[in-house]
């Protein structure tokens, strides 16, 4: 396998490190001159990549390149990737082609169960830019004729990003809205799917990547205490709650997201199937 990345993130990077030792060449595109080294050091071939114009030498490395991972967030502009280097991908024709995008397209459902058919109805102007970049990734893969598939994350958390690293800072919340709940997903388990996306069907499909147990967003602060042996952050009302404009927009979206079609059809069995065991092992085994 020789895999080149777009965006190697936290996310991606995950991936990348589950998937390494599969590949005979990996290569990945980032922003910063700094990040382009440490990359070069961990055996990664680098490329500088800021969305806004072609980047040097990816043309010739997606000609090599068996699979492609995509994890660059849309513009107003649309998909960076496709814009500025669709044609080469249509060229190079990679066998696979994973998008990461996000729950969020699917809106608002009141709380109710959605899956990969549920008809999306975006809120927020980032929602919507995913939606119209999911779109142009399924066309091209029907265009081109090749395999494109859609990851909606849910939630990201993993070493580095939880509940415990919130308490360390002092910025652990119990915000209560009722009948508020999100889905969450492990990195760990984002790079699992991955793969097993790449063993399963050679066929253009969505598939959600999330846990079984859509939550209330206070209760994974408590159970996250629980384990600290500290006394949770008092609960505060959602309504009169401090927050930014972006962390509220959040929780205008309640909707629980269903994993089944990932487990049925690429045969995934989650590491972590709900918070309680990722709680744990991050616990155990360390959160930073």
């Amino acid at each position: 396998m020789r895999l080149f990345v777009f965006g190697i993130g936290y996310s991606a990077d995950a991936f990348v490190t589950r998937i390494a030792q599969r590949c005979t060449w990996i290569g990945a595109t980032t922003r910063s001159p700094d990040k382009a080294e440490a990359l070069r050091a961990r055996g990664i071939a680098p490329f500088l990549f800021d969305g806004t114009a072609p980047g040097d030498g990816i043309a010739a490395a997606l000609a090599q390149a068996s699979h492609v991972l995509v994890s660059i967030a849309p513009g107003e502009a649309g998909d960076p990737v496709l814009l500025h280097h669709g044609a080469d991908l249509a060229a190079a024709r990679p066998a696979w082609t994973g998008y990461l995008s996000t729950v969020g397209v699917y809106g608002d459902h009141g709380g109710a169960w959605v899956d990969e058919e549920t008809p999306c109805k975006p809120v927020s102007r980032r929602s919507v830019q995913r939606v119209a970049a999911e779109q142009a990734w399924l066309a091209h893969g029907e265009t081109h004729e090749r395999v494109v598939q859609v990851f909606r994350l849910s939630g990201i958390y993993g070493p580095g990003r939880n509940a415990f690293v919130n308490f360390e800072k002092g910025t652990a919340r119990r915000l209560v809205k009722p009948g508020q709940v999100f889905n969450r997903i492990h990195v760990a388990d984002i790079a699992g799917a991955l793969e097993a996306a790449i063993d399963g069907p050679a066929r253009t499909r969505v598939f959600n990547i999330t846990d079984n147990e859509p939550a209330p967003p206070q209760d994974v602060v408590s159970h996250a205490a629980g384990l600290l042996g500290v006394a949770p952050p008092p609960e505060q009302d959602f309504a009169s709650a401090d927050l930014s404009p972006m962390a509220r927009s959040f929780y205008g979206e309640n909707k629980r997201v269903s994993n089944a079609r990932v487990k049925s059809e690429l045969g995934y069995d989650f590491l972590f199937p709900t918070y309680r065991e990722a709680l744990s092992a991050l616990h155990r085994d360390g959160w930073r």
